[in-house]
């Protein structure tokens, strides 16, 4: 692979993989992180990509992939440390000077932050970027029915949440 089509495609999709990122860590320093790591998977992995998905959803398996395993070391050094990983994720929303949003999105952000890792992840894609679940399908490797369980919950998750 040329590195001007590499570039072409990291243009292209940097801004949308970056919030996507974002909807999972809520951290703009561990969104630049996890997306670098992205990259170099692309890189490592574009001359073997067959085609068989989009690019664009090939990007968001690996996207999700890699936002799900940071989160999942993140809970188990938080564990380790004896640190409640909500607390955390809240200290994150509140301290985070990218974040620009006003009290109602501040809510609502912590209370997307609460719900599981998955859970979490088809929750940000069908809401904020209005994916299909075929397409989310596609992405998680999760079944169109199992997924429409799963943000259902989530969304009654959010709203006990912001009601409480």
């Amino acid at each position: 692979m040329e590195n001007r089509e590499f570039n072409n495609l990291v243009e292209q999709y940097s801004e949308p993989l970056y919030w996507h990122i974002r909807s999972l860590v809520n951290s703009h320093e561990d969104t630049d992180d996890i997306l670098q790591e992205v990259y170099m998977k692309v890189w490592k992995a574009l001359p073997s990509f067959r085609g068989e998905s989009s690019v664009s959803t090939w990007l968001w398996r690996i996207a999700t992939n890699e936002a799900l395993s940071f989160l999942r070391k993140k809970k188990v050094r938080a564990a380790l440390s004896f640190k409640s990983i909500d607390s955390e994720a809240e200290r994150v929303i509140d301290g985070d000077p990218y974040f620009n949003g006003d009290a109602a999105q501040r809510k609502l952000a912590k209370a997307i932050a609460k719900l599981p890792d998955k859970q979490r992840a088809v929750f940000c894609m069908r809401y904020f970027e209005e994916l299909g679940y075929e397409e989310i399908s596609e992405i998680t490797g999760t079944s169109a029915g199992a997924l429409k369980a799963s943000y259902h919950l989530a969304q009654e998750k959010v709203k006990k949440e912001i009601e409480a």
